[in-house]
Protein backbone atom coordinates (compact mmCIF):
# COMPACT_ATOMS: atom_id res chain seq x y z
CA UNK A 1 0.00 0.00 0.00
CA UNK A 2 1.65 3.42 -0.81
CA UNK A 3 0.53 5.57 1.35
CA UNK A 4 2.44 8.57 -0.45
CA UNK A 5 1.18 8.06 -3.50
CA UNK A 6 -2.67 7.86 -2.61
CA UNK A 7 -2.39 11.23 -0.28
CA UNK A 8 -0.96 12.86 -3.28
CA UNK A 9 -4.15 11.89 -5.01
CA UNK A 10 -6.27 13.63 -2.41
CA UNK A 11 -4.07 16.56 -2.61
CA UNK A 12 -4.91 16.79 -6.36
CA UNK A 13 -8.77 16.19 -5.93
CA UNK A 14 -8.70 19.20 -2.96
CA UNK A 15 -8.02 20.97 -5.90
CA UNK A 16 -10.89 20.05 -7.84
CA UNK A 17 -12.87 22.54 -7.23
CA UNK A 18 -10.74 25.00 -9.20
CA UNK A 19 -10.67 22.83 -12.71
CA UNK A 20 -13.74 24.66 -14.87
CA UNK A 21 -16.54 22.26 -15.14
CA UNK A 22 -17.42 20.94 -18.63
CA UNK A 23 -20.33 20.30 -20.49
CA UNK A 24 -20.79 17.09 -20.05
CA UNK A 25 -21.04 17.44 -16.12
CA UNK A 26 -23.04 20.73 -16.14
CA UNK A 27 -26.01 17.97 -17.62
CA UNK A 28 -25.15 15.36 -15.25
CA UNK A 29 -27.00 12.90 -14.47
CA UNK A 30 -29.04 12.63 -18.04
CA UNK A 31 -30.24 8.74 -17.56
CA UNK A 32 -30.50 6.50 -14.15
CA UNK A 33 -27.17 6.41 -11.91
CA UNK A 34 -26.48 2.48 -10.57
CA UNK A 35 -25.36 2.25 -6.69
CA UNK A 36 -23.76 -0.93 -6.55
CA UNK A 37 -24.52 -2.42 -3.16
CA UNK A 38 -21.89 -5.03 -2.33
CA UNK A 39 -24.29 -6.69 0.19
CA UNK A 40 -27.76 -8.35 -0.24
CA UNK A 41 -30.94 -6.45 0.11
CA UNK A 42 -31.88 -5.49 3.83
CA UNK A 43 -28.57 -4.81 6.18
CA UNK A 44 -27.72 -1.13 7.08
CA UNK A 45 -25.14 -0.63 3.57
CA UNK A 46 -28.09 -1.73 1.35
CA UNK A 47 -30.74 0.32 3.82
CA UNK A 48 -28.42 3.64 3.85
CA UNK A 49 -27.60 3.52 -0.16
CA UNK A 50 -31.43 3.29 -0.70
CA UNK A 51 -32.49 6.38 1.55
CA UNK A 52 -29.51 8.51 0.45
CA UNK A 53 -30.13 7.51 -3.35
CA UNK A 54 -34.25 8.41 -3.22
CA UNK A 55 -32.90 11.59 -2.27
CA UNK A 56 -30.27 12.04 -5.00
CA UNK A 57 -33.14 11.55 -7.25
CA UNK A 58 -35.28 14.07 -6.17
CA UNK A 59 -32.42 17.09 -6.17
CA UNK A 60 -30.56 15.37 -9.58
CA UNK A 61 -34.75 15.14 -10.90
CA UNK A 62 -32.85 11.54 -12.13
CA UNK A 63 -33.38 7.87 -10.85
CA UNK A 64 -30.36 6.41 -8.42
CA UNK A 65 -30.94 3.02 -8.69
CA UNK A 66 -29.69 0.64 -6.21
CA UNK A 67 -27.97 -2.56 -7.50
CA UNK A 68 -27.52 -5.21 -4.81
CA UNK A 69 -24.23 -7.58 -5.93
CA UNK A 70 -23.26 -9.31 -2.76
CA UNK A 71 -20.41 -11.90 -2.70
CA UNK A 72 -16.95 -11.81 -1.85
CA UNK A 73 -17.25 -10.38 1.22
CA UNK A 74 -18.03 -7.33 -0.59
CA UNK A 75 -15.38 -8.19 -3.05
CA UNK A 76 -17.57 -9.04 -5.99
CA UNK A 77 -19.72 -6.06 -6.31
CA UNK A 78 -16.31 -3.59 -5.99
CA UNK A 79 -14.62 -5.55 -8.82
CA UNK A 80 -17.99 -4.24 -10.70
CA UNK A 81 -17.46 -1.11 -10.09
CA UNK A 82 -13.39 -0.89 -9.95
CA UNK A 83 -14.05 -1.97 -14.02
CA UNK A 84 -16.97 -0.24 -14.38
CA UNK A 85 -16.75 2.99 -17.01
CA UNK A 86 -15.65 6.29 -15.44
CA UNK A 87 -18.36 8.24 -16.54
CA UNK A 88 -20.66 9.11 -12.77
CA UNK A 89 -23.37 6.30 -13.54
CA UNK A 90 -21.73 3.88 -11.52
CA UNK A 91 -21.29 4.63 -8.18
CA UNK A 92 -20.33 1.35 -5.40
CA UNK A 93 -21.04 1.69 -1.67
CA UNK A 94 -17.81 1.31 -0.18
CA UNK A 95 -17.38 0.19 3.80
CA UNK A 96 -15.06 -0.65 6.54
CA UNK A 97 -14.70 -4.03 4.52
CA UNK A 98 -13.40 -2.44 1.79
CA UNK A 99 -10.44 -1.25 4.16
CA UNK A 100 -9.94 -4.47 5.85
CA UNK A 101 -10.05 -6.96 2.72
CA UNK A 102 -7.03 -4.91 1.08
CA UNK A 103 -4.83 -6.69 3.95
CA UNK A 104 -7.17 -9.88 4.04
CA UNK A 105 -6.72 -11.17 0.27
CA UNK A 106 -3.84 -11.35 -1.43
CA UNK A 107 -5.79 -12.08 -5.20
CA UNK A 108 -8.05 -9.52 -5.63
CA UNK A 109 -8.63 -8.12 -9.16
CA UNK A 110 -8.63 -4.84 -8.12
CA UNK A 111 -6.99 -2.34 -5.85
CA UNK A 112 -9.08 -0.25 -3.48
CA UNK A 113 -6.83 2.86 -3.83
CA UNK A 114 -5.87 2.50 -7.32
CA UNK A 115 -9.30 1.86 -9.01
CA UNK A 116 -11.81 3.46 -6.62
CA UNK A 117 -11.97 7.16 -6.56
CA UNK A 118 -13.39 8.70 -3.26
CA UNK A 119 -16.74 10.40 -3.87
CA UNK A 120 -18.13 11.50 -0.68
CA UNK A 121 -18.90 9.74 3.07
CA UNK A 122 -22.56 8.92 4.11
CA UNK A 123 -22.62 7.52 7.71
CA UNK A 124 -20.65 6.39 10.94
CA UNK A 125 -21.79 3.43 13.25
CA UNK A 126 -20.68 2.69 16.56
CA UNK A 127 -20.49 -0.68 17.29
CA UNK A 128 -20.96 -2.21 20.94
CA UNK A 129 -18.99 -4.44 23.10
CA UNK A 130 -21.64 -6.59 24.85
CA UNK A 131 -21.33 -9.45 27.59
CA UNK A 132 -23.78 -12.32 28.73
CA UNK A 133 -25.26 -11.50 31.90
CA UNK A 134 -23.01 -14.45 33.83
CA UNK A 135 -19.87 -12.61 33.23
CA UNK A 136 -18.99 -11.18 36.63
CA UNK A 137 -17.97 -7.69 35.45
CA UNK A 138 -20.22 -4.70 35.26
CA UNK A 139 -17.85 -1.91 33.70
CA UNK A 140 -15.54 -2.17 31.24
CA UNK A 141 -12.55 -1.94 33.77
CA UNK A 142 -13.56 -4.97 35.50
CA UNK A 143 -14.04 -6.78 32.39
CA UNK A 144 -10.75 -5.98 31.36
CA UNK A 145 -8.90 -7.48 34.90
CA UNK A 146 -11.07 -10.41 34.53
CA UNK A 147 -10.13 -11.20 31.11
CA UNK A 148 -6.64 -11.03 32.32
CA UNK A 149 -6.91 -13.17 35.25
CA UNK A 150 -8.83 -15.54 32.99
CA UNK A 151 -6.44 -15.41 29.99
CA UNK A 152 -7.92 -17.22 26.77
CA UNK A 153 -11.35 -18.34 28.67
CA UNK A 154 -13.40 -15.83 27.32
CA UNK A 155 -14.81 -16.14 23.75
CA UNK A 156 -16.22 -13.44 21.55
CA UNK A 157 -18.54 -14.17 18.59
CA UNK A 158 -18.08 -12.68 14.81
CA UNK A 159 -19.57 -12.97 11.77
CA UNK A 160 -16.26 -14.11 10.48
CA UNK A 161 -12.91 -13.84 10.35
CA UNK A 162 -11.84 -11.07 9.10
CA UNK A 163 -15.17 -8.73 9.49
CA UNK A 164 -15.42 -5.79 11.56
CA UNK A 165 -16.85 -7.11 14.28
CA UNK A 166 -13.69 -9.73 14.45
CA UNK A 167 -11.01 -6.90 13.96
CA UNK A 168 -12.58 -4.68 16.63
CA UNK A 169 -11.97 -7.32 18.75
CA UNK A 170 -8.99 -7.95 17.80
CA UNK A 171 -7.98 -4.37 17.94
CA UNK A 172 -9.42 -4.37 21.51
CA UNK A 173 -7.51 -7.80 22.75
CA UNK A 174 -4.15 -5.52 21.43
CA UNK A 175 -5.04 -2.40 22.81
CA UNK A 176 -6.53 -3.65 26.37
CA UNK A 177 -3.77 -6.80 26.83
CA UNK A 178 -6.01 -9.12 26.82
CA UNK A 179 -6.39 -12.82 25.30
CA UNK A 180 -10.00 -13.19 23.86
CA UNK A 181 -10.81 -16.00 21.69
CA UNK A 182 -12.45 -15.05 18.37
CA UNK A 183 -15.59 -17.91 17.67
CA UNK A 184 -16.24 -16.78 13.75
CA UNK A 185 -20.29 -17.68 12.44
CA UNK A 186 -21.54 -18.08 9.10
CA UNK A 187 -24.73 -17.14 10.28
CA UNK A 188 -26.15 -15.36 12.96
CA UNK A 189 -23.91 -15.29 16.61
CA UNK A 190 -27.02 -13.75 18.39
CA UNK A 191 -28.57 -16.71 19.88
CA UNK A 192 -25.35 -18.45 21.17
CA UNK A 193 -24.85 -14.74 22.95
CA UNK A 194 -28.02 -14.67 24.24
CA UNK A 195 -27.88 -17.87 25.80
CA UNK A 196 -24.48 -17.87 26.75
CA UNK A 197 -22.72 -20.25 24.54
CA UNK A 198 -20.41 -17.19 23.91
CA UNK A 199 -19.70 -14.45 26.55
CA UNK A 200 -19.02 -11.60 24.32
CA UNK A 201 -19.23 -9.77 21.13
CA UNK A 202 -18.96 -6.73 19.00
CA UNK A 203 -22.34 -6.08 17.07
CA UNK A 204 -23.38 -3.23 15.66
CA UNK A 205 -26.12 -1.73 18.26
CA UNK A 206 -28.96 -1.62 16.79
CA UNK A 207 -28.85 -5.45 16.63
CA UNK A 208 -27.54 -5.89 20.33
CA UNK A 209 -30.43 -2.80 21.21
CA UNK A 210 -33.56 -4.94 22.19
CA UNK A 211 -31.49 -7.66 24.03
CA UNK A 212 -29.43 -4.38 25.98
CA UNK A 213 -32.53 -2.81 27.24
CA UNK A 214 -34.33 -6.50 28.09
CA UNK A 215 -31.13 -7.43 30.72
CA UNK A 216 -30.20 -10.19 28.77
CA UNK A 217 -26.86 -8.26 27.30
CA UNK A 218 -24.79 -5.95 28.94
CA UNK A 219 -23.26 -2.84 27.11
CA UNK A 220 -19.65 -2.31 28.92
CA UNK A 221 -18.53 0.33 26.22
CA UNK A 222 -19.08 1.49 22.85
CA UNK A 223 -16.29 1.60 19.90
CA UNK A 224 -16.59 4.74 18.78
CA UNK A 225 -14.24 7.76 19.53
CA UNK A 226 -17.38 9.42 21.25
CA UNK A 227 -20.59 8.33 23.22
CA UNK A 228 -23.15 7.16 21.29
CA UNK A 229 -26.98 8.71 21.17
CA UNK A 230 -28.65 5.61 21.11
CA UNK A 231 -26.54 4.85 24.32
CA UNK A 232 -26.01 7.31 26.48
CA UNK A 233 -25.46 6.25 29.57
CA UNK A 234 -22.34 3.52 28.04
CA UNK A 235 -19.29 4.56 27.88
CA UNK A 236 -16.99 4.69 25.20
CA UNK A 237 -13.97 2.15 25.37
CA UNK A 238 -11.76 4.41 24.42
CA UNK A 239 -12.47 6.66 27.77
CA UNK A 240 -10.34 3.26 29.45
CA UNK A 241 -8.35 2.44 26.16
CA UNK A 242 -7.03 5.16 25.14
CA UNK A 243 -6.99 5.78 21.38
CA UNK A 244 -9.19 2.62 20.78
CA UNK A 245 -11.34 3.35 18.16
CA UNK A 246 -13.62 0.79 15.72
CA UNK A 247 -16.41 2.30 13.82
CA UNK A 248 -18.05 0.81 10.65
CA UNK A 249 -19.00 3.15 8.40
CA UNK A 250 -20.71 3.45 4.49
CA UNK A 251 -19.47 5.89 1.75
CA UNK A 252 -19.88 6.26 -1.46
CA UNK A 253 -16.93 5.89 -4.31
CA UNK A 254 -16.59 5.53 -8.25
CA UNK A 255 -14.17 3.80 -11.07
CA UNK A 256 -10.94 5.81 -10.71
CA UNK A 257 -10.85 8.39 -13.57
CA UNK A 258 -14.17 9.88 -13.11
CA UNK A 259 -14.10 13.59 -13.84
CA UNK A 260 -13.80 15.68 -11.04
CA UNK A 261 -16.05 17.83 -11.71
CA UNK A 262 -18.96 15.10 -11.66
CA UNK A 263 -17.33 13.92 -8.27
CA UNK A 264 -17.33 17.21 -7.19
CA UNK A 265 -21.52 17.80 -7.67
CA UNK A 266 -21.49 14.23 -6.15
CA UNK A 267 -19.99 15.28 -2.94
CA UNK A 268 -21.66 18.85 -2.84
CA UNK A 269 -25.35 17.20 -3.34
CA UNK A 270 -24.85 13.60 -1.14
CA UNK A 271 -23.58 16.26 1.77
CA UNK A 272 -26.62 18.40 1.50
CA UNK A 273 -28.47 15.07 1.87
CA UNK A 274 -26.56 14.28 4.87
CA UNK A 275 -27.26 17.80 6.19
CA UNK A 276 -31.52 17.62 6.13
CA UNK A 277 -33.30 16.99 9.45
CA UNK A 278 -35.52 14.39 8.13
CA UNK A 279 -32.55 12.79 6.75
CA UNK A 280 -30.82 12.78 10.18
CA UNK A 281 -33.56 11.48 11.86
CA UNK A 282 -33.56 8.56 9.48
CA UNK A 283 -30.18 7.47 10.33
CA UNK A 284 -30.04 8.17 14.36
CA UNK A 285 -32.86 5.28 14.21
CA UNK A 286 -30.64 3.28 12.81
CA UNK A 287 -27.53 4.49 15.20
CA UNK A 288 -25.99 6.17 12.64
CA UNK A 289 -24.35 9.43 12.58
CA UNK A 290 -23.63 11.53 9.16
CA UNK A 291 -20.26 11.60 7.41
CA UNK A 292 -19.60 14.58 5.88
CA UNK A 293 -16.12 14.85 3.76
CA UNK A 294 -14.94 16.24 0.89
CA UNK A 295 -13.64 13.63 -1.54
CA UNK A 296 -10.00 14.47 -0.37
CA UNK A 297 -10.65 13.91 3.08
CA UNK A 298 -12.32 10.89 2.84
CA UNK A 299 -9.77 9.34 0.42
CA UNK A 300 -7.17 10.44 3.43
CA UNK A 301 -9.89 8.52 5.52
CA UNK A 302 -9.67 5.58 3.35
CA UNK A 303 -5.72 5.33 3.68
CA UNK A 304 -5.67 5.87 6.77
CA UNK A 305 -8.19 2.73 7.62
CA UNK A 306 -6.82 0.72 5.50
CA UNK A 307 -3.49 1.38 7.32
CA UNK A 308 -5.20 1.19 10.57
CA UNK A 309 -7.03 -2.41 10.20
CA UNK A 310 -3.76 -3.55 7.95
CA UNK A 311 -2.10 -3.29 11.17
CA UNK A 312 -4.69 -5.62 13.25
CA UNK A 313 -5.04 -8.21 10.28
CA UNK A 314 -1.12 -8.45 10.38
CA UNK A 315 -0.78 -9.00 14.07
CA UNK A 316 -3.41 -11.01 14.67
CA UNK A 317 -2.21 -13.16 11.96
CA UNK A 318 -5.95 -13.01 10.59
CA UNK A 319 -6.57 -15.30 7.43
CA UNK A 320 -9.77 -14.79 5.30
CA UNK A 321 -12.47 -17.72 5.00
Amino acid sequence: MNRRRFLQLCAGAAAAPAVPRVASALDYPVRPVRIVVPYPPGIAPDIVARLVGQRLSERFKQQFVVDNRPGGASNVGTSIVAHAPSDGYTLLVVTTTNTINTSLYDNLDFDLIRDIAPVAGLVRLSLVLAVHPSVPAQTLPEFIAYAKKNPGKINYASVGSGAATNVAGELFKQMAGVNLVNVPYRSSYMPDLISGQVQAAFPPILQSLEYIKAGRLRALAVTGATRSETLPGIPAAAEFVPGYEASVWDALGAPAKTPAEIVEVLNTETNAVLSQPAMQAQFAALGAEPMLMTPAQFGTYIAEETEKWGRVVRTARIKAE
